[in-house]
C-alpha cells in the first residue's frame, strides 16, 4: 500500500476566516488547506504519494487530458458524528467505482486500499474543515479525480496520469430546505449511448450534458432528464442524479443499468432502504409515456432523484416544448421524505449501521 508523506501548509487559513466559512460554506466554493497527489508511469507504477499544500497544477500545453479528454473522478462527503469523529459512506463503492471508470477510459487501476488511503489521509490533515452536525446537513465533499498529464499530442492512452483529491465543505444542498423540482425533458439531446461511457464518471459525460442544462434553465427548470440514444422514449437520469417512481401500490421504480447509465453508490443504497421500509423495487426501463400518464392518472404518486450532493431531491413537474405533467400535487412525497431522512441519519450516525457501511476516516 502507498504511504503518503505529509507537507503542512505554511499558509493555512487561520482559524477565525476557516469557521466563517463553515458557517455559510455553499457547495464548491472554498477548499481545505491541503490536497493529494500521487503519479503513474509504466516503469514505476504509482509513487510520490503525498498530501501537500493545496495550490495550483502545473500542466504542459500539450498535456493529454486537455485535448483527449482523459479524466475521471469520484464524488463523496465525510461526516462528523456527535462524537466528533468523522466517516465515509460506502467509500469501498467509489473506490469500485473509481476503477471501473479507469478501464473504461484507458487508464490505470488505482488500487481500492490507495484509494480509501489517500482520502483518509487527507481528511485526517485537514479534519478541522470538517463542519460540525448540527442537526443539518454540512459535511466535507472530497473529489478524487485521475487525468492523463503526459505532454504529448496523439490518441493513445497517456504514460503519465496524476491521482489527486481534493476536500470542499459543504452545507445543505437546499440552503432554504427540501423543495421538488422542475425538470425539463431534454429531445434533442441524449446523455450517452450504448457502447459509450454512461457508466463511467467521466467529465466528458457531463460536459456533454451542460447544452441541454443551458436550455433547462432558459426554461425555468433546475434539471434536466434525458432519454435512451437509440429508441429516445426510456428514461434514463437527470444530468447528474439516478431516478424514482413511487407507484399507488407502493412499488418503486428505477431504470435499469444497461451500461449507459452511471451505477450511483447513492442509488444502490437508496434501492436497498426501500426494501428495508417494506417496498417491492423494480429495476426496469420505464418509458416517458408510462410517466406522463402515471402522473396523470396518480398511478405515480412520487417521483425523485438521489446523488451524492443532493442526497434525495423531490421531483414535481416535467416540463416538455408541448406542456407540463405536474407529479404528486408539486409538493415532497412520504416516500421520498422517509428515504432521505433514513438516508442522512445513517450518514450523520443517527441511525445504527447493521450493514457496516460507514467507514471511519478519523
Amino acid at each position: 500500500m502507498l504511504e503518503f508523506s505529509l507537507t503542512p501548509a505554511t499558509s493555512p487559513r487561520p482559524e477565525s476566516e476557516r469557521a466563517q466559512i463553515l458557517s455559510s460554506p455553499g457547495f464548491g466554493k472554498h477548499f481545505t488547506d491541503h490536497m493529494v497527489t500521487v503519479t503513474w508511469t509504466p516503469a514505476d507504477g504509482w509513487h510520490d504519494a503525498q498530501v501537500k499544500p493545496y495550490g495550483p497544477i502545473q500542466l504542459d500545453p500539450s498535456a493529454a487530458v486537455l485535448h483527449y479528454a482523459q479524466e475521471i473522478f469520484e464524488g463523496m462527503k465525510a461526516y462528523r458524528h456527535a462524537d466528533g469523529s468523522i466517516w465515509a459512506f460506502r467509500p469501498d463503492q467509489n473506490a469500485a467505482r473509481f476503477q471501473r471508470s479507469a478501464r473504461r477510459l484507458a487508464l490505470p487501476e488505482l488500487p481500492a486500499e490507495d484509494f480509501l488511503e489517500a482520502v483518509r489521509s487527507l481528511v485526517s490533515a485537514d479534519a478541522d474543515w470538517v463542519p460540525e452536525p448540527s442537526g443539518g446537513e454540512a459535511s466535507l465533499y472530497l473529489r478524487p479525480f485521475m487525468f492523463a498529464s503526459e505532454a504529448f499530442l496523439g490518441v493513445r492512452p497517456a504514460a503519465e496520469i496524476t491521482f489527486c483529491v481534493i476536500a470542499s465543505p459543504a452545507g445543505p444542498y437546499f440552503a432554504g430546505g427540501v423543495k421538488p423540482v422542475r425538470i425539463w425533458l431534454s429531445s434533442e439531446y441524449t446523455r450517452s449511448a450504448p457502447g459509450g461511457t454512461g457508466a463511467a464518471k467521466c467529465g466528458g459525460n457531463y460536459a456533454a450534458s451542460l447544452a441541454a442544462q443551458v436550455e433547462a434553465i432558459e426554461r425555468g427548470c433546475d434539471q434536466v432528464c434525458f432519454l435512451d440514444a437509440v429508441e429516445r422514449k426510456w428514461v434514463e437520469e437527470l444530468g447528474g442524479m439516478n431516478l424514482y417512481f413511487v407507484q399507488d401500490d407502493g412499488t418503486v421504480v428505477t431504470p435499469e443499468l444497461t451500461g449507459t447509465i452511471l451505477e450511483g453508490v447513492t442509488r444502490d443504497s437508496i434501492l436497498t432502504l426501500l426494501d428495508d421500509a417494506g417496498h417491492k423495487v423494480d429495476e426496469r426501463r420505464i418509458s416517458i409515456d408510462e410517466w406522463r400518464e402515471g402522473a396523470a392518472s396518480g398511478r405515480i404518486r412520487e417521483v425523485f432523484a438521489c446523488g451524492t450532493a443532493a442526497v434525495v431531491t423531490p421531483v414535481g413537474l416535467l416540463a416538455e416544448p408541448d406542456g407540463e405533467t405536474v407529479i404528486g400535487g408539486g409538493e415532497t412525497g412520504p416516500v421520498t421524505a422517509s428515504v432521505r431522512a433514513a438516508l442522512l441519519d445513517l450518514q450523520y450516525g443517527r441511525s445504527a449501521d447493521d450493514r457496516g457501511w460507514m467507514h471511519r476516516l478519523v
